[in-house]
């Protein structure tokens, strides 16, 4: 038995990470992002790349100290660009992650100018750049080259792209366990031809 100088006994805390273990019926609903982070730290913690979340840009303007630091205003500071990046065998990698509750397309209401600009440089610049979409009512999650989305962005009739085109040239991302979803599989396969 282990003490500290005062006596006191010595208890040892759980220094294992652990990550969500529930099945996909318990994780349905999970907010998209919470699960891209839950794999982004195992990802981390495996030694297998490194992404992390952009944060928001924000400029505060005031904190109220009677309660501990908390911001009562503050402003964006700039557009932000998209939700991740980061590094993955040696390729910078930035992508944005997407929800609808559309079952038969995925409509671009929620994309701005401005980051379909930063996912074109970023190609240009010879980065990966994609977006994960989750069809969540059909509990689906696609991992789809931004150039696709670009082009419909930029060149489509539609506002849109359909469902049968997002199965046709994504691909449908594992969820499981450890890591929550299983996304670097795709870049694999997309990008590095594994």
């Amino acid at each position: 038995m282990i003490h500290y100088p005062d006596g006191s006994e010595y208890k040892p805390t759980a220094t294992k990470k652990t990550y969500n273990k529930k099945g996909s019926e318990a994780n349905r609903g999970m907010n998209l992002e919470e699960a891209i982070n839950q794999s982004n730290e195992y990802y981390r913690d495996n030694d297998i790349c490194l992404i992390t979340k952009r944060p928001t840009p924000i400029n505060v303007v005031k904190v109220d100290y009677s309660h501990g630091a908390r911001i009562t205003d503050a402003y964006f500071e700039k557009e932000s660009t998209t939700d991740y990046n980061g590094v993955y065998k040696g390729r910078y990698i930035d992508f944005e992650t997407k929800n609808t509750k559309s079952k038969t397309s995925f409509p671009f209401s929620n994309i701005e100018d401005h980051q379909i600009d930063h996912l074109e440089r970023v190609i240009h610049h010879g980065g990966i750049a994609f977006f994960i979409i989750e069809f969540q009512l059909l509990d689906q999650i696609y991992l789809l080259d931004a150039s696709i989305i670009i082009d419909h962005y930029r060149n489509g009739p539609a506002k849109s792209i359909p469902l049968a085109e997002v199965k046709e040239k994504g691909l449908l991302l594992e969820q499981a366990f450890s890591p929550r979803i299983k996304y670097i599989d795709a870049v694999d396969k997309l990008y590095f031809g594994k």
